[in-house]
């Protein structure tokens, strides 16, 4: 029986949300909702989700609350709804672990495509893959999403998290950064640009690498992309 993914939608606006669950449930999701900072918070304690969708702007608080919550205890994938395209928003929510964000008004055929997308990269795993990747002194458990280094737990914003699970999947092979958009945000610039990979590579660094300015774990390939290396 094929699994039905659960949504969390964060959103205050009753029109808007009648339309989303409307359109969501047409195309196989279940759906919760809570309209505060506060609800959310309880619906997120009460139960699993595959997916939040998040409004930036709440009667109680800002959407921002609620990710950064969430990142401290899971990689989910973060949708943000946001009136505002201002770049220090959208910026802020990638900041703090948000894996993509649509400015309403949005096309919601959009939307599901978006949503489609993050839930089939969702833990990079295929159905093969073991339950641990392990090199370079690193250790990512998939089921738990925990990233160990060195014996000690750290934590990975949601990109940074799918990137390192992507080279470590792919260890001594150069990938190239149009493979790397394309794997990890169905690419071809729809979701996210080049410098926005740069700048999710060079956090990871600063995470893993022990001199971050001298990588030798994941290291450039110039011209072509990165190389996830083991000896």
């Amino acid at each position: 029986m094929e699994k039905t993914n659960k949504i969390l939608l964060v959103e205050d606006d009753l029109s808007l949300i009648d339309g989303l669950i409307y359109s969501l449930e047409k195309s196989g999701f279940s759906v919760a909702v809570a309209r505060t900072v506060k609800e959310a918070f309880a619906a997120y304690k009460n139960a699993e989700y595959d997916l939040i969708l998040l409004d930036v702007t709440l009667p109680d608080g800002l959407g921002f609350e609620v990710c950064s919550y969430i990142r401290e205890r899971s990689a989910v994938p973060v949708i943000f709804l946001t009136a505002s395209d201002e770049e220090v928003n959208i910026v802020k929510g990638l900041d703090i672990g948000g894996d993509d964000y649509i400015t309403k008004p949005f096309k919601l055929n959009e939307l599901i495509s978006r949503i489609k997308a993050l839930l089939r990269r969702a833990g990079l795993s295929d159905q093969n893959s073991p339950g641990v990747l392990q090199s370079n002194g690193i250790t990512v458990k998939l089921l738990e999403n925990q990233v160990i280094h060195n014996g000690k737990k750290f934590e990975l914003a949601g990109n940074e998290y799918k990137l390192l699970c992507l080279f470590m999947q792919n260890p001594n092979i150069v990938l190239t950064r149009q493979t790397i958009l394309d794997r990890l945000w169905d690419g071809k610039g729809n979701f996210v640009d080049d410098n926005t990979l740069s700048v999710y590579v060079r956090r990871l660094r600063g995470k893993i690498e022990d001199d971050p300015d001298r990588p030798v774990r994941l290291v450039t390939i110039r011209g072509t992309g990165y190389q996830w290396k083991v000896e």
